[in-house]
C-alpha cells in the first residue's frame, strides 16, 4: 500500500495540538526576581492535568517568562476559522502558558503531562474524532509518541534530528518564529481553505463601510 503524501495526511485534519517550549517558544526559559512583596503561586494554578509528573517553577520569589510569536497567535485565528480545533499539551507548568492559552483561547490546555500519547489519545476523544484527524507538532523526543499517534506528524525547524526524522512535514520556521503558523498554513491549504479563511480574518477585522 502506498504511504499517505503529507498533504493527504493533512486534508483530514480537524483538530491540531502542540507542545509549547521549542514549537509555540524557542525554547528559552526567563527567570525573574518578583517584585518585593508580591506572592507568586505561579504553578497550581496553571496545572490542568495534575497528577502526571512534569515540573516547572515552584516559587513565591521568581518569576519565569517565555516569548510568543504574533504570528503563531493569529494562526489560531486562522485555524479556528477553518473549523480545526486546537490545544497545547507540554511537560512543564507555567502560568504565562496558561495565560497565554486564555488569551488565544484553546480548545485544550494539558500542562504537567508526562505522558504525551495518553493526552493526545485523550483530546481526541473528547473532540470527538479519529486518530487520523489530529495533528501534533514537536520539538524533542518527548513529542515523539503523541506525533506518532496521530494523522499527521510536524517537527519545527528548529527540532531535534530524530524527531524531524519521523515527521510528515518540518516547518519552514522555527520554534518561536511562526512555526505553527507554518503548520496551520500547510494544512489548510492542503484542505483549500486558505484563501477563504484569510479574506474571513480580514473582513472580520475591516471596518463596516456604510450603505
Amino acid at each position: 500500500m502506498a504511504k499517505l503524501s503529507a498533504q493527504a495526511r493533512a486534508r483530514k485534519i480537524k483538530l491540531l495540538l502542540f507542545d509549547v517550549d521549542g514549537v509555540l517558544t524557542d525554547g528559552k526559559l526567563f527567570i525573574f526576581p518578583a517584585p518585593s512583596g508580591s506572592q507568586q503561586s505561579v504553578l497550581q494554578q496553571s496545572a490542568q492535568h495534575g497528577g502526571q509528573g512534569g515540573f516547572g517553577l515552584h516559587s513565591e520569589s521568581l518569576i519565569e517568562a517565555k516569548g510568543f510569536h504574533a504570528h503563531d497567535g493569529t494562526s489560531i485565528s486562522l485555524a479556528r476559522l477553518g473549523g480545526i480545533k486546537t490545544g497545547l499539551i507540554t511537560k512543564r507548568i507555567s502560568e504565562t502558558v496558561a495565560l497565554r492559552a486564555r488569551d488565544l483561547k484553546l480548545e485544550f490546555v494539558y500542562q504537567g503531562v508526562d505522558d504525551k500519547r495518553t493526552c493526545f489519545d485523550e483530546v481526541v476523544r473528547k473532540a470527538g474524532l479519529k486518530p487520523e484527524e489530529a495533528a501534533f507538532v514537536g520539538d524533542d523526543v518527548i513529542d515523539l509518541p503523541a506525533m506518532r499517534a496521530g494523522g499527521l506528524a510536524i517537527a519545527v525547524k528548529n527540532a531535534r534530528a530524530e524527531v524531524k526524522k519521523e515527521a510528515h512535514y518540518v516547518t519552514p520556521h522555527g520554534g518561536g518564529d511562526g512555526a505553527l503558523r507554518d503548520a496551520v498554513e500547510f494544512i489548510l491549504k492542503a484542505q483549500g481553505k486558505w484563501k477563504r479563511v484569510v479574506e474571513d480574518y480580514i473582513g472580520e477585522r475591516s471596518p463596516k463601510r456604510s450603505s
